[in-house]
């Protein structure tokens, strides 16, 4: 498996004794590298066995709008897995590499896994961080990743929004709120992964708003006795697609085995594999006990993805406008 990843470059290759097959790229977003280093070489065991093909699964990680946008401008990804299906759109609104219908080539919308957003503070939880509104109050520090780049710290943008509208608040309350959230945001990093150093590792902040599944990992890597999760009331479900990237496994003659990749995501194999790093699965029941959260979805609240990025996101949008502020 080969990782690119803040312009570093790291290679493992498995190796068979029977025929190579042509490597497949996975282009994903910031946090997903862990569940990635054990699905690929489950699914090359796979389909080695069922082939006898041995094959090579690269990946390529960082927030996930950035890496959207290297696929359009040449990163020849064989499929691409994204936190919010947005980041797989513009592969076929700018660039024409896949179909406009790409969603309903596999189960479930192509949404194979779904993390709600929660917050992750110091143990203790020094600072009384419960809901929403306690992120703004005097002498606390928010860590959320950069909006404009991750997927990651747009699902934060818009569960801060929602943790108001879907209350019954007023997008102009919704607005105020955000904007004061952001005041208490001493950094902004580029992805999530950046995002979980500057809180776990540099020791900034007083609570990091992030992915479920980043949670657990950061717990599970650092110890429990240094942080502990915090699930506010309400809060957004990332739903997280995949797609085969059409042009690139035709040019490469790799579309056959870049499908059964995407389909061993939607595999009982491949869900209990999400469920293990704390990924809810979607489409099979791995009876693994996950904590009830109270969700919204983008499409609940917003409309659409495109509404949100319109609306929120774009060049000139309401962040944009709280950023300037």
């Amino acid at each position: 498996m080969r990782l690119y990843s803040s312009g570093l470059l790291w290679l493992v290759l498995w190796h068979g004794l029977s025929v190579q097959a042509a490597d497949l790229l996975n282009a994903s977003y910031d946090v997903s590298r862990e569940f990635y280093k054990e699905l690929n070489p489950a699914f090359i065991q796979y389909w080695k066995e069922k082939t006898g093909e041995t094959i090579a699964i690269n990946q390529s990680h960082g927030g996930s709008s950035k890496q959207a946008r290297a696929v359009v401008d040449g990163l020849e990804a064989d499929v691409i897995t994204m936190n919010r299906s947005a980041d797989i759109d513009i592969l076929a609104d700018k660039a024409k590499l896949i179909p406009a219908n790409w969603q309903s080539r596999l189960p479930n919308n192509s949404v194979a896994t779904a993390s709600p957003t929660v917050f992750l503070v110091r143990k203790g939880n020094p600072k009384h961080i419960k809901e929403w509104e306690d992120l703004v109050r005097s002498g606390v520090e928010v860590i959320i990743a950069n909006p404009k780049t991750s997927g990651n710290g747009k699902y934060s943008y818009l569960a801060a929004w929602g943790s108001v509208t879907q209350k019954g608040g007023s997008a102009a309350s919704a607005q105020q709120f955000v904007t004061n959230l952001f005041k208490h945001v001493p950094v902004l990093d580029a992805g999530g992964r950046g995002a979980t150093t500057t809180f776990a590792q540099r020791a900034l902040g007083d609570v990091l708003v992030t992915f479920e599944n980043e949670v657990q990992l950061i717990q599970q890597e650092f110890g429990e006795d240094k942080f502990e999760a915090v699930y506010p009331s309400i809060t957004v479900l990332a739903e997280n697609p995949v797609a085969l990237v059409d042009k690139v496994v035709d040019k490469k003659g790799t579309r056959k085995a870049a499908q059964a990749y995407l389909d061993f995501h939607f595999s009982a194999q491949g869900q209990a594999i999400a469920a293990k790093h704390y990924l809810r699965p979607q489409v099979v029941d791995t009876h693994t006990t996950f904590k009830k959260v109270n969700t919204f979805t983008v499409k609940q609240a917003f409309g659409s993805w495109a509404d949100a990025e319109k609306t929120h996101f774009n060049d000139g949008g309401i962040f944009d406008q709280i950023v300037q502020k």
